[in-house]
This record gives C-alpha cells, structure tokens and sequence, in this order.
C-alpha cells in the first residue's frame, strides 16, 4: 500500500499528514484551515480564552473552542494548552469520516501539527521522540500498533520548543485517547517535573496520569534518569542527530517509506 506524506506551515502551525488516501490528506488540510479560522475569530473577542493558564467555561458550538474548553477543564490547564492537540483530532476525524471531499474514509491516519500528534492506522507506524541534547544522549522511538489505536500523543519539555513549560525536564511524552488531551496533560505533568530531587520529581509527575481521564501512559526524562507508567507502546532506539531524528520522525513499520505530495 502506499503511502503519501503532505507538510505545511500556516503562520504558527507546522503540520505533517500521513495516509494512503490524498483525498484524506486533502480533506483534513481544509478541516484544520477552517477551525483555524474559526479559532482566530474567537480569541479576538474572547481574550482569556487565549491567555489562561487555567481551565475556562465557553459559550460557543464551535467544535474546536469546545474540544480545546473540555480538554483544559479534563487536565486542570488553559485552552491555549490543548489547542495544537484538539486541532489534530478535528483533522483526524475529517480523514476517518465520509464526505464528499474523502468518500472512502482512510484506513491509515495520522496528523502531527507542532509535535502534537493524532494517529488511527491499520498499518504499524514508527514515531521518533528527540528528547534533546540530554546526559543520556536519549532519542527513542514509539512503535504505534493498530491495537494502540486511535490515540493522542503529545510532548512537552522545559528545554525544546517554543512552549511553555513550568517545570525542569527534558521531555515528558503523554499517551491518551486522543491528542487533546494528551496535549494538555503533556502540560499538567511537565510542569510537576521540578525540584532538587530528580528520580522524586519524576514519580511525583508520573502518580498524576491517574488523575487525569483518558491519559493511558507517560514517559519522562529528566538529565539522566527515566521513568514511565501506565500503558505506553513499544519502545525502540534510534540513533542519529538531531536534524535527522527530527526530518525521519515517522515512518511504516516496514520500509516502504512515503511519496511526499503538496
């Protein structure tokens, strides 16, 4: 089966989408084209929603100001937390669902926008972590089954990426149900990973993913000590610098690789 990669950029959003289906590819782009919009519009004239830290109530039947609303009130975080995520998921839906622009629904799914990552596939994937330039030189892979599926992953780190994070790892990854919530729950748990006691803050971080519904596992790193909990997917090593982790993230199991499209 092949398979098509597309990647684009929107003002802050860097996205890449992986299917079989162009039409899926196609309907998913429009998808997050018209939330965007529709997220813009809001934050104008909802100025919170925007800056919190904290969850908020909405009034809104706008889909993606309720699923990022619902997400930040599920992980005890801001709207702005979860927006990446619940972007994802709306681009993920549209590529699993009828429609006239993608009549056959895809059977292979996924969708990264800014390390976000929503993915539902029939087809194992590989899916690479760069944890940064950390004491352990640990860059590790998840292999996502078609068991593990549909399912959110989302990272969050004190060191990497534009985000904010309130806490001291170098990357904390989270796995959930969806990507929304693995968006925001990436936040609540990274901003717990502090202190002088590094293998405690790990495990303080690590008791929360119980507390927070739909989250299946996390993994974190922190200078030169690990810990997970929960159900997580496969592990694997890779090697490689950081520009290469980062240009080949995603990949089949096999080694069929992707016909990369506009």
């Amino acid at each position: 089966m092949s398979l098509y990669k597309s990647h684009f950029t929107e003002k802050e959003s860097d996205i890449t989408i992986i299917s079989e289906s162009k039409n899926a590819i196609n309907a998913a782009k429009q998808e997050f084209l018209t939330n965007r919009v529709v997220l813009e519009k809001y934050v104008r004239t909802h100025q919170e929603f925007q800056t919190s830290f904290s969850p908020i109530k909405v009034e809104s039947e706008s889909r993606i100001i309720t699923l990022m609303a619902e997400g930040a009130q599920i992980c005890d975080v801001g709207p702005m937390a979860t927006v990446a995520g619940a972007l994802a998921d709306l681009m993920l839906k549209a590529m699993k669902t009828q429609s006239i622009l993608n009549p056959v629904p895809a059977k292979i799914a996924l969708v990264e926008n800014g390390g976000e990552i929503a993915v539902d596939s029939e087809k194992p994937m590989k899916v690479a972590l760069y944890a940064g330039e950390n004491k352990l030189r640990l860059n590790i892979g998840f292999l996502i089954e078609k068991d593990n599926c549909p399912m959110g992953i989302a990272s969050s780190s004190a060191k990497i990426g534009h985000a904010v994070s309130l806490g001291q790892s170098d990357v904390v990854t989270v796995f959930a149900k969806n990507a929304t919530i693995a968006d925001g729950a990436a936040t609540k748990i990274g901003n717990l990973v502090k202190g002088y006691d590094i293998e405690q803050s790990i495990q303080k971080a690590l008791e929360k993913i119980d507390d927070i519904e739909g989250v299946l596992g996390a993994f974190i790193c922190r200078e030169d000590k690990i810990g997970y909990a929960g159900k997580i997917p496969k592990i694997f090593h890779i090697t490689g610098e950081k520009d290469t982790i980062l240009h080949n993230k995603f990949a089949p199991s096999d080694s069929e690789g992707f016909e990369v499209i506009k």
